[in-house]
């Protein structure tokens, strides 16, 4: 009997375990916990969930941190005229390299069988940094998004506001912001046992027993992190597809087609997450028994995986996006498809600037079109043409080359 008691304990579950713990196992951009430390000591190999999430976090960091990386060299060194998307990209792969130095940390906690051992200062600024990038990168793009609206729809005012200042300013306020916006993390995160009788350390968060500050929490980061500036993307790019499509913007740009395959790749990783966010939100109010509640916290490990594979991902479609630029550019076929930002920018410009011209030149026409009617008009029926119809016709004829 005693045997069997202590077979059983070794094997709950998750869920089951749970209770054992003051708080529920949810956590932003960390690798999936379980309370079951003692059972992973004992076992010759790690949990299925473990080895989920281990494949996961080496997958993203061999091609992420290094992908990143090569994205700021490629941007620093190699492109020599640099548009705001491109300025933008830097901003994005600098985010997403920091929040992949924390790889390292979450593989030891996982593999190493002996819970959080770093302490809860760096417990607090891992997740901390992990929230910075979440909000750094969704308005990042949203400034991407910005850019090309105001490049289509008002291309005069947006060649004003892209002055090196403005574009330093926004950048350094988006980072601010950023930071500031992640503050409630470090206090929603703490480094608690296990459970009462296992010496064992967990990296885990901890909002005090309160649902209202778990409620805030979730609700904060979903709202702030996703639906307010994900309106704002769909915003600008329906109003610039409807541009697009009328007769003056026949030619699709690639840079459109680069921040588009940005955006999907964050609402790909990023959606998941906050709908159980929504989910767990859902479930405190309905009680602690909510099945929305149970099915919300069984899932959050699986989502926050997908969440971590989001800084890694860009580098990937970069090489997809500039697969053209290989062979003739080598290592700088990144720089040839950042560049093509800008110049597809200044084309843009000059081709609205051509039409504004054309219809000048259109309504002059009309004017002189008009006069030598007039001037035909005071003629007698059968008298010849006139000089002054002459000189009309010429200047018809020179306007109409001109269009």
């Amino acid at each position: 009997m005693c045997v069997r008691i202590k077979y059983e304990k070794q094997h709950l579950s998750l869920n089951q375990m749970a209770t054992l713990v003051p708080t529920k196992p949810s956590a932003l951009s960390e690798p999936p916990q379980s309370s079951l430390v003692t059972a992973l000591s004992s076992t010759p190999s790690l949990p299925l969930s473990y080895q989920i999430s281990t494949a996961i976090l080496v997958i993203a960091f061999v091609f992420g941190f290094p992908g990143n990386l090569f994205v700021v060299w490629s941007v620093l060194c190699r492109v020599r005229r640099r548009s705001v998307t491109c300025l933008l990209i830097l901003n994005l792969a600098v985010a997403d390299a920091l929040v992949l130095l924390s790889a390292p940390l979450f593989l030891r906690y996982l593999i190493g069988r002996k819970g959080w051992e770093f302490g809860v200062a760096l417990c607090k600024t891992v997740h901390y940094l992990c929230c910075v990038n979440m909000y750094a990168s969704i308005y990042l793009i949203c400034v991407m998004s910005m850019d090309r609206w105001l490049a289509v729809t008002k291309p005069f005012l947006s060649q004003r506001l892209k002055t090196k200042k403005r574009l330093l300013s926004v950048m350094l306020g988006i980072w601010v912001m950023a930071f500031l916006m992640a503050l409630p993390m470090p206090f929603y995160r703490s480094v608690l046992p296990a459970s009462r009788n296992v010496s064992i350390y967990l990296c885990k968060p901890y909002h005090w027993e309160s649902n209202a500050h778990e409620t805030f929490q979730y609700l904060t980061e979903t709202i702030l992190g996703f639906l307010l500036p994900f309106s704002f993307i769909l915003f600008c790019y329906i109003s610039v597809i409807c541009r697009l499509r009328s007769a003056m913007f026949q030619r699709k740009e690639r840079g459109n087609t680069l921040i588009l395959l940005i955006i999907a790749a964050f609402t790909v990783f990023w959606l998941p997450y906050h709908l159980i966010n929504i989910l767990q939100v859902i479930g405190l109010m309905q009680g602690s028994s909510s099945s929305i509640l149970t099915v919300a916290i069984a899932a959050r490990p699986s989502v926050t995986a997908f969440t971590f594979i989001s800084s890694s991902v860009n580098p990937v479609l970069y090489v997809f996006a500039g697969s053209s630029h290989i062979r003739q550019a080598g290592l700088g076929f990144m720089a040839k498809l950042f560049e093509g930002t800008n110049s597809e920018s200044a084309s843009t410009r000059s081709s609205r600037g051509s039409n504004t011209e054309s219809s000048v030149f259109t309504k002059l026409s009309i004017k002189v079109s008009r006069k030598g009617d007039r001037a035909r008009a005071k003629t007698l029926g059968g008298e010849d043409e006139t000089i002054a119809d002459m000189h009309t016709r010429n200047e018809m004829k020179a306007l109409n080359t001109l269009n």
